[in-house]
């Protein structure tokens, strides 16, 4: 059990290390830009990798406090709301930018080759803002409830309660379990991890149609030549690796909160012994993984980037 212990320990510095450094050079390789120049794309990447950063960096907090119980340290009820709440926070932000950036993706690729050149509405930097403010504005109503909900351990129990950070907040004695406890908890898994889950892979499926909609056209029709058909070609390729790395992501993200949803709805941590490391790996993988095969596809993990480092 020991030895177990401690493999899952390494494993989860390792995973964090990775995630943390991934998201950090995923944030300054888009910095590099003055923000004033930054596109609505890389504005959503860049509220994701910081909703990815702070959730690694919180969950590894809350993690070691949870660990601390078998040396009997008190923790603040307080002090673990916080906790709490900012991991929470980080997780629904890091969920609502998936999403955005899934819908932004379909948006550019509907109807691409009757706009032209024209833009949607996202592509302006104000609006961009605005959905981003949204999305940082509902993590943050969405993760309130923290502070109100009573994160009771199940009877017998006192290890959980000594520390006072029970590893799922929602847990509660089931002869004893206050409404507010299962109300916010079948909320929260309904609209921050169900219906974000249903609106990514519907815009996985619309993505992939519409690119088999344009393969066949441009196999249909090739009749512009010359510097104008390099650019196009050049322009549509750059594209097409991007939304390759959005659809790689949006799958990774379907596997991971299906992963999640099945693990909460189906398990607790009475009933298995390491629920905090499952939840801890399954809630930390797409947000370690994420920034890599976003930065690799769009080109922001580069030789040239790199050497700006």
């Amino acid at each position: 059990m020991v030895s177990s212990s401690v493999n899952l320990l390494g494993l989860t510095v390792f995973i964090s290390c990775i995630g943390i450094l991934g998201n950090v050079f995923l944030i300054f390789a888009i910095l590099q830009t003055k923000l004033s120049r930054v596109k609505s794309f890389e504005l959503f990447l860049l509220g994701l990798a910081a909703a990815n950063l702070e959730e690694i960096l919180i969950v590894n907090i809350y993690d070691i406090i949870i660990n601390q119980a078998s040396f009997n340290t008190t923790i603040g009820t307080w002090s673990c709301r916080t906790l709490k709440f900012l991991t929470v926070f980080g997780e629904i932000g890091s969920i609502l930018f998936t999403v955005l950036i899934s819908i932004f993706r379909y948006q550019k690729l509907r109807n691409a080759t009757k706009r032209v050149n024209l833009s949607i509405f996202l592509d302006s930097i104000r609006p961009a803002w605005m959905v981003s403010g949204v999305c940082v504005m509902l993590s943050m109503l969405l993760s309130i409830p923290i502070f109100v909900i009573s994160p009771e351990g199940p009877a017998g129990n006192t290890t959980r309660n000594i520390t006072g950070c029970p590893p799922d907040f929602f847990q509660c004695s089931q002869n004893d379990c206050p409404i507010l406890n299962r109300c916010y908890k079948y909320l929260f898994l309904l609209v921050c991890n169900l219906l974000p889950l249903i609106i990514v892979t519907a815009t996985s499926v619309l993505i992939i149609s519409v690119l088999l909609r344009q393969r066949r056209t441009v196999q249909q029709v090739e009749s512009v030549s010359g510097s104008c058909q390099f650019s196009r070609k050049s322009k549509d390729s750059k594209l097409q690796r991007s939304t390759v790395a959005v659809l790689a992501a949006m799958g990774l993200f379907q596997v991971d909160w299906s992963l999640y949803l099945i693990f909460h709805l189906t398990s607790s941590p009475t009933d298995f012994p390491l629920w905090a490391e499952m939840e801890f790996f399954i809630a930390t993988s797409y947000t370690s993984i994420s920034p890599y095969v976003y930065g690799i596809g769009t080109s922001l993990f580069s030789l040239k980037n790199l050497t700006k480092k």
